[in-house]
């Protein structure tokens, strides 16, 4: 497609920018991605991409999120251990089934030595699905589905942090049937 004379309005730009780190992120791995192949594939400056992320990591997380955010929805459907179930089980197929499984792996490696990305993992990627989590925790306590008393905070981790274990140490199969074990499990047991 060729694109018309003139310049392309920010959230354009933006957009294109992270659908092409995002696809050549999943296609190919952390390896040879780099800032300047993704502004050569989506038509954007170096200057342009380093205004609006700090690092190759940082734009190849946020690049990542937008691949994978439709597969990560929460749904609320008012029954906890249902949406959980489905929710998880999504996880485990991204994780698994995708390439999106290795190249968060690569991320969350990355991120133990570059403080950008790892700044960045937190604010733009875990933090804000964490809050997601916590928030529909915390209206299933408000509709009695979850003990008041059960910290939110820690069932994020219990669920998701297991799920992040068995992909970083594969030593146990990321299986469906784990993901609807580790929701019953723990819905029953914050009942």
């Amino acid at each position: 497609m060729r694109r018309r004379r003139g310049r392309r309005p920010a959230d354009v730009v933006r957009r294109e920018v992270l659908e092409t780190a995002g696809r050549l992120l999943l296609s190919e791995g952390m390896g040879p991605f780099t800032i300047e192949r993704v502004a050569a594939l989506s038509g954007a400056s170096k200057m342009t991409i380093y205004k609006w992320w700090p690092s190759k990591g940082a734009l190849a997380l946020d690049g990542y999120f937008t691949s994978v955010e439709t597969a990560l929805a929460l749904p609320d459907t008012g029954d906890l251990e249902a949406d959980l179930t489905t929710q998880l089980t999504a996880f485990v197929h991204l994780l698994r089934d995708t390439r999106a499984g290795r190249v968060i792996a690569e991320l969350i490696g990355a991120a133990q030595t570059d403080p950008e990305l790892a700044a960045a993992y937190r604010h733009r990627y875990s933090g804000p699905r964490r809050a997601l989590a916590v928030e529909r925790l915390r209206r299933a306590q408000e509709r009695g589905q979850v003990h008041p008393d059960v910290d939110p905070e820690v069932v994020v981790d219990q669920l998701w942090g297991a799920c992040y274990h068995r992909l970083l140490l594969p030593d146990q199969p990321l299986t469906d049937a784990f993901a609807a074990a580790l929701v019953r499990n723990l819905v029953h047991g914050l009942r």
